[in-house]
């Protein structure tokens, strides 16, 4: 695929969006689909990692989310962490490095542990920095950050007026890294469903009719493409 190695986006986003709408169209349940795109997140982190984006950011499990079946959430929450527990090993061989972003109040302390030792073994590697947004919403990453400032004005060690836009992104999940270049949601919603609500400001927004089990190297590479062909002013003329 022809796109310009000097124009990666260097920050992916991506909503995985129709996980269960591919598993209903096959007759099969929604964990059948939730394992697929799982399979299909390996592939593209390992593909963007290849190509050379440094960071990508993935919509795993918001926290409305929790207002699924109970037995949704429980296979789930069972994924994941069987997930993180597999992955780190070959994320390591591999030199990503994974970050687990979000609230991480309610989880169980297995998945506490799965979370802690998969992001201290691959703390080290220099490769794509892949987040992974489990239990997140970004109205409530917003709250915590602004609670924390709260608390500097409180003690007095800052002042209201002194608050600055630094001060909220160095309270932020994904504080030290650079705001997504690039969105992609697939299956076809043209909505955020509140990810990343700071951090996707200025982002360009590409939204995809393809469940996101279906999303191959090939869809990546046009989506990069398509990023190419805009021209990004951040509110300039």
């Amino acid at each position: 695929m022809e796109y310009k190695k000097e124009d990666l986006p260097k920050h992916i986003a991506i909503i995985m969006d129709g996980n269960r709408r591919w598993a209903k169209s096959r007759g099969k349940p929604a964990s059948f689909g939730h394992k697929e795109g799982a399979k299909t997140l390996e592939k593209i982190v390992r593909y963007a990692n290849k190509i050379g984006v440094e960071h990508i950011t993935v919509y795993a499990f918001s926290t409305e989310n929790w207002k699924r079946t109970s037995e949704e959430v429980s296979a789930l929450m069972t994924l994941f962490q069987s997930y993180l527990d597999d992955y780190s090993k070959r994320a390591d061989s591999e030199n990503i490095k994974v970050k687990i972003i979000g609230n991480r109040e309610g989880l169980s302390e297995k998945m506490k542990n799965s979370i802690e030792k998969c992001m201290e073994r691959t703390k080290n590697n220099t490769g794509i920095i892949f987040n992974i947004a489990l239990n997140y919403g970004g109205r409530e990453e917003l709250l915590q950050a602004i609670k924390k400032i709260a608390i500097e004005v409180q003690k007095g060690t800052k002042k209201p007026e002194e608050i600055t836009e630094q001060d909220i992104e160095k309270n932020l999940y994904t504080v030290g890294q650079p705001k997504p270049d690039l969105l992609i949601r697939t299956s076809g919603e043209i909505r955020l469903s509140n990810f990343l609500t700071w951090q996707l400001s200025y982002t360009e927004f590409l939204f995809i009719d393809k469940n996101w089990p279906d999303f191959t190297e090939q869809d990546l590479d046009e989506a990069i493409q398509e990023y190419q062909k805009r021209t990004r002013k951040f509110g300039a003329n």
